[in-house]
């Protein structure tokens, strides 16, 4: 039975490799993939998927912010492969899910579940809510050899918590890292504030 999937993990955690392996194992076996990405991430050109391991592709579609992912365009389709998710619009999560049940293909959404500042994405938030599967691709922390669940944002060897919540930057900006160094890497007032923001938006 087809399914909605998200794939998520932090920073550094091979997402956009895995996605490259499983359309070369698909396509393969003779079957059609369609790879999707965000207009908005275009680190590496404004077509390309390419993981941090050098390994590159085309994608299919490249949705920006207004466009509507249309059924009829998989038709023919085995399975729909979605790159860095967390950039799409809620919208998109609902249209990813039409996808699944009326075309009956298997989709799979690769992407981060949280910003820089812990604060989910709109578009994980809502593949939270729709996804029939949920899978974490797990690394380990920047720091140490804990678990990484924050996303680290750095300038300069500094922590930071500025900057709109939606960028794209390399390695030398984001690193993943486990809850003490997240917390250790902070200035204490602005982690502080970070979790009164974190309340207020809870309570409202």
């Amino acid at each position: 039975m087809a399914k909605l999937y998200f794939r998520h993990g932090t920073v550094g955690s091979a997402k956009t490799l895995n996605l490259l392996a499983v359309a070369h194992n698909y396509e393969r076996q003779g079957k059609k993939v369609v790879v999707i990405k965000p207009g908005f991430d275009d680190r590496y050109g404004q077509t390309e998927v390419t993981s941090r391991a050098g390994l590159t592709r085309e994608a299919h579609m490249v949705i920006s912010a207004t466009d509507r992912i249309e059924v009829n365009q998989f038709d023919g389709v085995h399975c729909a492969l979605v790159d860095e998710v967390q950039f799409f619009q809620p919208q998109h999560i609902d249209q990813l899910r039409d996808v699944v049940d009326q075309k009956r293909v298997p989709v799979i959404c690769y992407g981060l579940r949280s910003d820089f500042r812990t604060q989910l994405f709109p578009g994980s938030r809502r593949l939270l809510e729709l996804a029939d599967s949920i899978e974490e691709i797990k690394t380990t922390c920047h720091c140490c050899n804990r678990k990484a669940i924050f996303n680290l944002k750095s300038i300069d060897g500094v922590a930071q918590l500025d900057g709109p919540s939606q960028q794209v930057a390399g390695d030398e900006t984001f690193q993943p890292v486990c809850s003490i160094h997240f917390t250790e890497q902070l200035d204490l007032d602005s982690y502080e504030s970070l979790n009164e923001t974190t309340r207020d938006r809870e309570m409202a």
